[in-house]
């Protein structure tokens, strides 16, 4: 217990006494704008906390120290004071050539690390000249159909000097086998090679829907990549168990939270099954969380998260080692909170959410540009996102001290409330026969439909303002400049591609596609037959295709 039993019973007549005296007063006065104030997770929240509300805490068992299990406080002892979180935007647009222009302008201005935007066609693991492709090359992302699209886009970026996150998922082995190889190429092994893979495939079903292959299959592929990194390059995160989608689809903090850490025990079951300890690859595991409009229930939603992972590390799957237990998170600003109306308050928005990010203790960020309603980001927006990063860092003095808003009576009942929740929900999931079983029977699908369908409603019937959209509207269009992508882009990258598949061997290419679909039908690992295909310039739609006759095809479910 934190606080004397004696005191406590006084403070509690105080509070009584504060009731029933002075704000009683103030709201005959002034009465309060809403009946009920709750955050998105649905706990309605008291107009003051107090000692009270924690009085259950244990500083030592529930926050301890930072750098310090349960790690509540953070992961590193020093956080901020010694290293500044990493700066990584999200970029890619056009041709490889494009993006590699981008990637170059961000680094001169300050970036830490790369993130790699891929287009419709590459997440789907289509070639740019499919007739699927057709209209989508480089709209919202980088076109990669080949080895020689990967070399373009590093050209010139040395990849033992820099770390690269790669937004990609059930092509994800294709994509990183392609990186391993331009970094043969640059003389790099791929040992030293230090980034990110999204590769968390079950969260497509849950959420984002870009799905390939079933279930089965997907968890299957994500587990080749965690168990080939685990043996081959210590220094990349094979997986980045993603909560961002999930709450950018509808889902409360709550559901974000839950649901990416049941994701999360998902593949740590699995990687184990294919006879890992899990201190030999759970250090290397990340988590991306969104960052949301809420500022409190956001941070104390990052600071539940390392809680309830450490928990689970330490004792359902009984790690020793503390980085085992490390909950280490990529976090980006919110998109579905960017309005089109007044694109300018996009910048207020985004400051918030960042700074929330840096208050609950991210490792890395990524701050969304003004304009990303509308279009992918100008030059200009991102670098107005990278400023914002920049002057929370050195300007807002946040980086001082660690985990400031540490004992903070509301942050801290909320913090609590959230790892209370968020094990029920995983007990529910755990009942139903765990994330698999929940994705064929659509319950995280529901419920996430439901939190969607209750916010929108809230907007339209005023009970949630929207400044700029449904309150402070303006008659008139608020005009800022977009990025276009030239129509050229399509031609130029399909032309590309067909040159490649002329110019290869395509004897050897289809040599080692057929070595990939043995190894798929022997139930193999097929990292490294997939990293010998890309070496021959077999295309991404070539190998996504071998695959699919092995697994088949994802059918949605449909959800009403």
């Amino acid at each position: 217990m934190m606080f004397d039993e004696r005191k406590m019973g006084e403070l509690s007549k105080a509070r009584e006494k504060w009731e029933r005296e002075t704000r009683s007063k103030w709201l005959e006065a002034l009465p309060e704008r809403e009946e009920n104030f709750r955050v998105s997770s649905g706990f309605e929240v008291n107009p003051v906390y107090t000692p009270e509300d924690v009085a259950g805490l244990d500083y030592l068992r529930d926050l301890g120290f930072p750098g310090e299990y349960p790690f509540t406080r953070g992961i590193h002892a020093t956080m901020y004071r010694s290293r500044i979180w990493t700066m990584r935007q999200f970029s890619g647009f056009g041709t490889a050539e494009d993006t590699n222009k981008r990637f170059k302008y961000l680094l001169s201005e300050g970036e830490t690390g790369l993130s790699v935007a891929f287009d419709y066609p590459t997440i789907m693991g289509l070639d740019s000249d499919d007739p699927l492709s057709m209209g989508e090359v480089g709209r919202c992302g980088v076109a990669v159909s080949t080895l020689k699209d990967m070399e373009m886009l590093f050209d010139g970026i040395p990849l033992d000097k820099v770390t690269t996150s790669m937004t990609i998922n059930m092509p994800a082995p294709i994509l990183l086998s392609m990186y391993v190889a331009v970094g043969e190429k640059q003389g790099v092994p791929m040992e030293k090679l230090g980034g990110t893979t999204q590769n968390d495939n079950l969260k497509e079903f849950i959420a984002q829907k870009l799905c390939i292959f079933p279930p089965e299959a997907a968890l299957k592929l994500s587990v080749d990549l965690i168990e080939y990194c685990t043996r081959k390059m210590p220094k990349w995160n094979p997986i980045s168990i993603s909560g961002y989608h999930i709450r950018e689809a509808g889902a409360t903090a709550l559901q974000e939270l839950a649901f990416t850490i049941a994701d999360g025990v998902t593949y740590v079951e699995a990687t184990m099954e294919r006879g890992l300890d899990v201190d030999e690859f759970a250090p290397r595991l990340s988590f991306f969380f969104a960052s949301h409009n809420d500022f409190f229930e956001e941070i104390a939603k990052f600071r539940a998260a390392r809680k309830v992972w450490a928990i689970l590390m330490k004792e359902r799957f009984n790690a020793k080692k503390e980085r085992s237990m490390w909950l280490r998170m990529h976090v980006q600003t919110s998109g579905c909170t960017l309005t089109a109306q007044q694109p300018l308050n996009n910048i207020v928005r985004v400051t918030i959410q960042a700074l929330a990010a840096v208050l609950g203790g991210a490792q890395s960020l990524h701050a969304n540009s003004y304009d990303e309603a509308l279009a992918l980001p100008t030059e200009e927006a991102v670098r107005v996102s990278l400023r914002t990063q920049q002057i929370i860092a050195y300007e807002s003095g946040v980086c001082s001290t660690v985990d400031p808003l540490g004992g903070s009576y509301y942050v801290e009942w909320l913090t609590e409330r959230l790892v209370e929740e968020t094990f029920r929900y995983l007990d529910r999931i755990e009942k139903m026969g765990g994330v698999v079983e929940g994705i064929k029977k659509g319950f995280f699908q529901r419920e996430i439909a439901e939190s969607a369908r209750r916010y929108q409603q809230e907007i339209e019937r005023g009970e949630r303002v929207v400044v700029g959209v449904n309150k402070y509207a303006l008659d008139e269009k608020v005009k800022v400049p977009i990025l276009r992508i030239d129509e050229e882009v399509e031609r130029l990258q399909v032309e590309r591609l067909r040159r490649v598949k002329a110019e290869r061997d395509n004897g050897r290419v289809e040599e080692r596609l057929a070595a990939l679909r043995r190894a798929a039908e022997r139930d193999e690992n097929l990292m490294p037959y997939i990293l010998d295909a890309v070496k021959v310039y077999a295309s991404i739609g070539e190998i996504t295709k071998t695959l699919k006759e092995v697994y088949g095809e994802y059918q949605e479910l449909i959800v009403f």
